[in-house]
């Protein structure tokens, strides 16, 4: 369960705490266990495509809980015009991890006929390629969307406030792959952000294997991330937010224990920066398990 105070967050849609400083809302990706049918997550978690010939079975939710007025960014990165239909984006109050496999095959109407799930399509003129989104739900429970070329727009109201959300998106019709940016929250006095990501993924990178994206350095390597890395770890364990799979067993120069060995290596010597606060490791670094 995320703790819902400035230092402690659960990563990764385990039970596993992250800490940093109040303007922090915490890392976020999408969750790795519990994704649709069709559904490839790459990036360390950030980029999600939807496989196949298919127009359906492409649900996806936070990796964690979100905050009401908390805007979620995502970006389109793929179209595919042998559908009808773009992406669908909402909310919902049921954790992920309390749902069965396999999802069900559209969030609209299969999730929205059920308690605890509000969401909305979005008209193929928003979700084309290289469309950026921002969705959220407000104080009064309604669901807003803005993007390049819409102001805001009204998607849905109704949500229930009184119990903990998570985003919830169908990568639906013609939309078949996007990249969550991360999200933010304007406040009186300051706006608070989730945790950075380690580098800016472009439209023109994904599916390549030769950027140096340090989430990505494992797609052709025996190191590849599956579900069964997550399951050896327990409850309590810090996990790598790199390759999303190994326990975090690296302290860096600025505090933050948040990758694995061989993550750090690499990142190291190719990005150069901590990749939850951007502070530069290249500084003596500290190894031991909690």
């Amino acid at each position: 369960m995320v703790k819902d105070n400035s230092y402690g967050y659960s990563v990764v849609g385990t039970d596993t705490s992250h800490r940093c400083g109040q303007s922090c809302l915490g890392p976020l990706t999408f969750h790795q266990q519990v994704v649709g049918d069709m559904v490839r997550l790459s990036h360390g978690g950030l980029l999600a495509e939807r496989t196949g010939d298919t127009f359906k079975n492409g649900l996806v939710f936070s990796s964690r809980q979100v905050k009401v007025q908390e805007r979620i960014r995502v970006r389109v990165e793929k179209e595919s015009f042998q559908w009808q239909g773009a992406l669908r984006l909402g909310f919902t109050n049921v954790p992920p991890s309390a749902r069965s496999l396999p999802l069900p095959l559209m969030a609209i109407p299969n999730l929205t006929e059920q308690p605890g799930h509000w969401a909305a399509p979005v008209p193929e003129s928003v979700c084309q390629e290289g469309s950026e989104l921002e969705f959220w739900v407000s104080n009064g429970g309604n669901v807003y969307l803005t993007s390049n070329n819409v102001k805001q727009k009204h998607l849905i109201q109704g949500v229930d406030l009184s119990k903990p959300l998570w985003a919830m998106i169908d990568i639906y019709g013609q939309t078949s792959s996007i990249h969550l940016l991360g999200s933010e929250k304007k406040g009186p006095f300051n706006t608070r952000r989730s945790c950075p990501v380690p580098e800016h993924i472009t439209s023109s990178c994904v599916g390549r294997r030769d950027s140096p994206e340090p989430s990505s350095l494992y797609e052709n390597s025996d190191e590849s991330i599956s579900c069964l890395d997550m399951e050896g770890l327990s409850d309590h364990t810090l996990v790598c937010v790199v390759c999303m799979g190994k326990q975090a067993t690296v302290t860096l120069p600025c505090g933050h224990r948040c990758m694995c060995s061989l993550c750090n290596a690499r990142v190291s010597k190719q990005i150069g920066s901590c990749p939850l606060c951007r502070h530069d490791i290249r500084a003596p670094t500290w190894e031991g398990r909690l």
